[in-house]
Parts: C-alpha cells; structure tokens; sequence
C-alpha cells in the first residue's frame, strides 16, 4: 500500500488553502501534519479522503487515484475521524463502533460484522463500556470509541485530524500508543496535531506547512531550532532525553 500525494493545490472562495503540496507515504508510516493554525492541514487531510477535490494535482491510493473508487470501496480503504464529531450520541458504544462496519453491510450486519466489531473493542481495552451509552463516556473514552469504529472499517489508512486537542495528557499519550501500536501491524496513520512534541515522540514521518505550503518534510530530522522558529514565529531550545526530542518555547521572536 502505498499513497503518492503530487502537486496538491486547493481554494477556497479564491483564497489558495494548499499550494504544490507533493509527498510519498508507505504501508505503516505514521505520518504528522504539523504547523500554525490556517497552515492547510485540516484542508490536506480533506483532500486525501475525499472529502474536497483538489483544484490541481492528484491523490493516488495504490496506484489509483480517489475517483478511480467508488464510495464503498474508499470507505473500506480509508477511515477519517475529523476534529469536530458530535458527541451526543446516545446510542450504546457497541453499536456506535458497529457503525465503522456500514460499507461492509447490507441490510443487516452479518455474525461476521458483529465479530469483528466484539474484537476491536477487546483489542482497545474497552469492552466494560459495550452497554454504556456514548454521550455518558469520557472524553478520552469517547476518543477511544471513535478510534474503534474507525478500526472497524479495515481500512489500510486512517486520517485523524487534532484527535488529541481535547484531551488531558494521559488520554493523549493512551491515543497516540494506541495509533503507534497499529503502525506496527501495517496500518499507515496521517494525524494532524498542534503539539510538536507528541509529533517528535510518535511520527516517523514529519511535514510541516505554513500557508498552505510544504515548509520541511521527512523524518524527526527537521525537527531543529530554525525550522520550529520560522514555522510557529518563536524562540524555542530542543534538547535530547533518551533519544526524544523535545521542544521548549522560549518566547515570541
């Protein structure tokens, strides 16, 4: 599995969001989208699913582009938890991770769909909350609940955008391991995040863009004081701990 990303440029009302944008991503990457606000990474993530058709460039997924898939069969190659998910729901959790099997189902789910369904919620530790409705979970469960019915799908690329924004520094860390972990079973992860430490501590691929262009791309190697300084307009000091990096703001530029 692999994604080639070549020449992505997309507007809005005229304003370009996204300029040139062009990257290789391989089968079990995780992949961070990192930068200021309004830097295009909700734009981009949006472009890959879907979602947005980019005004010039092309999106291949296995050597296909996005509209060579009919909405089916993308839905089973990618799953997307956008920033923004309604979390009210008050269907139980069981059946809110069943709803990641709905390009799979017919009518009905089948005994295969409810199998699969009870073996993401055991692999993510959270099957005492089966019964439990949604809107009365956590935020960190609920983020966790979002991640399982994306897993349901099967896909081979999943697309978060800030799934970490609302949570407290354990659920962060729970999430982001959580991702890591399926990293290493061949799922490939593209995940916006504002936080350059979490990014430096779980990506193995890094792009950093600022007004819609690519600024650095590669791997925790372009993570270094200029780069940091020209992207987010700060002071910033990196240092090394057991081989993390860590970036300390020092004050505005």
């Amino acid at each position: 599995m692999k994604i080639s990303i070549s020449n992505i440029s997309f507007s809005y009302n005229g304003t370009p969001t996204l300029s040139n944008i062009g990257f290789d991503i391989e089968k079990g990457d995780l992949v961070a989208l990192v930068g200021p606000n309004g830097s295009g990474k909700s734009t981009l993530i949006k472009c890959m699913n879907g979602i947005l058709k980019p005004h010039q460039g092309t999106i291949l997924i296995n050597e296909k582009t996005l509209s060579d898939y009919t909405p089916g069969e993308l839905a089973q190659e990618i799953a997307y938890i956008p920033q923004n998910e309604n979390r009210n729901a008050s269907m139980n959790v069981f059946d809110m991770v069943l709803l990641g099997r709905k390009p799979y189902i017919n009518w009905k789910p089948s005994e295969h769909d409810l199998q699969i369904t009870a073996e993401i919620i055991d692999a993510l530790h959270i099957g005492q909350l089966s019964m439990r409705p949604f809107n009365k979970l956590s935020g960190g469960q609920q983020q966790t609940v979002y991640i399982a019915r994306a897993l349901a799908q099967e896909p081979d690329i999943l697309l978060l955008d800030e799934p970490t924004s609302n949570l407290d520094m354990q659920h962060q860390l729970e999430v982001l391991e959580l991702l890591k972990n399926f990293t290493q079973k061949g799922l490939t992860v593209i995940i916006a995040l504002h936080d350059i430490n979490l990014a430096a501590r779980y990506a193995n691929k890094m792009m950093m863009l600022k007004s819609g262009r690519v600024f650095a791309a590669g791997t925790t190697e372009i993570i270094n004081e200029p780069n940091i300084e020209n992207l987010f307009g700060i002071k910033v000091k990196i240092i090394k701990d057991d081989g993390d990096l860590f970036v300390i703001p020092k004050g505005l530029k």
